[in-house]
C-alpha cells in the first residue's frame, strides 16, 4: 500500500519531485558531504531490515513496523551500503555526488547474471527504464555476505545522479 500521505500518486513511475517528499530521501545539504543512502521506499509494509542492519542507527522504521523508513539523523549515515544489501524491495541506493569533480557514484542492488565487471561501459537508466546517460562500472560487491544481492557501483556524470537508478551494459 502506498503511503496515505501520497494518495494522488496512483499510477506509473514516481517523479524525482514525488520521491523527494518521502522521509528517506536525504537533503541536498547532506549530499554535499559525500556518500549517503537514498531510501526510495514508498510502501507501508511490515519491513525493517534497513533499521536493524544500520550499525550507526541512522535509519528508523519504529512502531508500527509498517512506517516508512526515515533518517533519525542523516549525518549519521556513512554510505556503507549495508542497507542496500538487506532491503528486500531493492529500494535503497548509495549516492556519492562528491565522487569526483564531474562524476557521481551510485551503488545499487543487482540480482542478474552475469555480473558486469569493473570498467564495463554502461547506459544509465531512469526510474522508467529510459536511457539517460553513459557511464561505467566502478565496483562489484559479490560474496556470501551479500545474501544473494550483489551491489554494483556505477559512475555517471554528476548531473544525472538523482535520475539514474539502474543500467544496461553498453554493447
Amino acid at each position: 500500500m502506498v503511503n496515505k500521505n501520497f494518495k494522488n500518486i496512483t499510477k506509473g513511475v514516481l517523479s524525482l519531485e514525488e520521491i523527494k517528499k518521502f522521509p528517506g530521501y536525504p537533503s541536498e545539504e547532506r549530499f554535499k558531504k559525500g556518500a549517503v543512502a537514498v531510501i526510495e521506499c514508498i510502501e507501508e509494509i511490515p519491513c525493517n531490515p534497513c533499521e536493524t542492519i544500520c550499525s550507526r542507527k541512522a535509519i528508523i522504521v519504529g512502531n508500527p513496523i509498517t512506517n516508512l523508513p526515515r533518517f533519525i539523523d542523516e549525518d549519521l549515515c556513512t554510505g556503507c551500503g549495508n542497507c542496500v544489501i538487506k532491503c528486500p524491495g531493492l529500494a535503497i541506493f548509495v549516492i556519492n555526488k562528491k565522487f569526483s569533480k564531474k562524476e557521481a557514484s551510485i551503488a545499487l542492488p543487482y540480482e542478474f547474471l552475469p555480473l558486469p565487471e569493473k570498467g564495463t561501459k554502461i547506459i544509465g537508466l531512469n526510474r522508467k527504464g529510459e536511457e539517460v546517460c553513459q557511464g561505467s562500472v566502478y565496483k562489484v560487491l559479490s560474496n556470501k555476505a551479500v545474501n544473494h544481492t550483489n551491489v554494483v557501483t556505477i559512475v555517471v556524470p554528476k548531473q544525472f545522479a538523482d535520475k539514474v537508478r539502474f543500467f544496461k551494459v553498453l554493447n
